[in-house]
């Protein structure tokens, strides 16, 4: 048996969701959580929100199992400039199984290639998940 990781294709609906969460035109939080289906091996949708805050959406993710979320966030810059950036978070909690682990490991790059990604954080428990967290992470994206 070979070790190495399984990279998870990206189901084709979910594809297009995520092309069209690019190029949307409100301005609340958005949010899309994603995870693996095993059985079929296949990134899926699990579920999406609208007008969303962080520690809403920190509330939404299981603790024991990690996930996929991207989220787009209403930023407001220190200069006062607001923008909207698309941020993909990795929720890989401590205690989820190992096979779940490497299964959404091995998978992440593709969704991030698919999703054309830049902002890519990684949170290991999901009350790390606070808007301050974010703001910090965003700030050294300039």
């Amino acid at each position: 048996i070979s070790d190495s990781l399984v990279v998870c294709e990206v189901d084709p609906e979910l594809k297009e969701k995520l092309r069209k969460f690019r190029f949307r035109k409100e301005t609340d939080n958005a949010a899309i959580i994603m995870k693996v289906d095993k059985d079929r091996q296949m990134v899926v949708l699990e579920e999406e929100f609208q007008n969303i805050s962080p520690d809403e959406l920190k509330l939404e993710l299981p603790e024991r199992q990690p996930r996929f979320v991207v989220y787009s966030y209403k930023y407001v810059h220190e200069d006062g400039r607001v923008s909207y950036p698309l941020c993909f978070i990795f929720s890989s909690p401590v205690g989820c199984k190992p096979e779940q682990q490497m299964m959404y490991a091995g998978s992440k790059n593709r969704l991030v290639q698919t999703a054309e990604l830049t902002k890519v954080f990684e949170i290991r428990t999901t009350d790390d998940l606070t808007e301050a967290w974010l703001q910090e992470k965003l700030s050294f994206f300039r």
